[in-house]
């Protein structure tokens, strides 16, 4: 008989399962079978087809016809449109990041402040520029080791920093991560004293990004807006990529008031 963690206790099993088998179908995408997503999570196929069965009812899921298993279910798209609201994030960001990844030849990411989280909020990549993994919508890890959370780390003040920090934790993710609280602490002054930040294989071995704050009422920085490549790459576009990402920055700095 297992006994729970801290952290475990008051949680509730059956939702927890529901949870991991709608996980499992968004990733494997439409026409998962039952016995896939019985095998992928651990369960039994009895327990597994009741917790499919379940979601589709509520909506969660749909059972796909003649047989081709289950995909995603259609009550998901207001839920993730409420979220992109919550992060300030309309069509009219999303397109200018598209518009921003294609002129600077780089994935682009729209990053934000929600309470004491920094979050991704949106994404813009291509075959040709992808996006570094597993970084994507709602990503809020590992701000002490990418150029995003840099920037917003900076913008808050030393006791809110310091508390976010001991509470996520500055796990060392490469040889290069920056894993003393002081050392971050001199950096983020030269990110608010420059205007940018980045880093080079701090996140991942062969990744650099460069990142900028976007700023609201009162030079407020509400946002960051970051570009990533290969770091080979990024050694001799490092420059460009400055400008690019300051250019975005000010160009979403005039537009998002208009769309707050």
């Amino acid at each position: 008989m297992s006994v729970d963690g801290p952290q475990e206790r008051g949680l509730v099993g059956s939702a927890r399962r529901a949870l991991r088998v709608l996980e499992i179908v968004a990733s494997e995408g439409d026409g998962v079978t039952a016995k896939a997503v019985a095998r992928r999570a651990g369960f039994t196929l009895s327990t597994t087809y009741h917790l499919l069965n379940t979601l589709v009812h509520d909506g969660y899921l749909v059972r796909l016809g003649h047989g081709r298993g289950f995909g995603l279910g259609y009550k998901l798209g207001p839920l993730y449109e409420r979220l992109c609201s919550e992060l300030d994030v309309d069509q009219v960001v999303r397109d200018e990041l598209n518009a921003l990844h294609r002129k600077a030849g780089a994935a682009a990411y729209y990053t934000v402040l929600r309470d004491n989280d920094v979050v991704v909020a949106a994404v813009a990549d291509s075959p040709r520029h992808p996006r570094a993994r597993p970084i994507d919508f709602g990503f809020h890890e590992a701000a002490h080791a990418t150029a995003f959370g840099k920037v917003l780390l900076a913008s808050l003040p030393p006791r809110r920093r310091r508390e976010y920090l001991a509470g996520a934790g500055m796990p060392r993710l490469t040889e290069r991560t920056t894993v003393r609280m002081g050392e971050l602490d001199r950096e983020l002054d030269q990110v608010r004293r420059s205007g940018y930040a980045q880093d080079v294989e701090e996140f991942q071995p062969e990744l650099a990004c460069v990142s900028a704050p976007v700023r609201g009422v009162e030079d407020r920085v509400t946002a960051a807006i970051a570009f990533s490549m290969p770091a080979t790459a990024f050694l001799a576009r490092r420059h460009d990529l400055h400008r690019h990402a300051r250019e975005a920055a000010t160009r979403l700095s005039v537009l998002l008031p208009q769309t707050s």
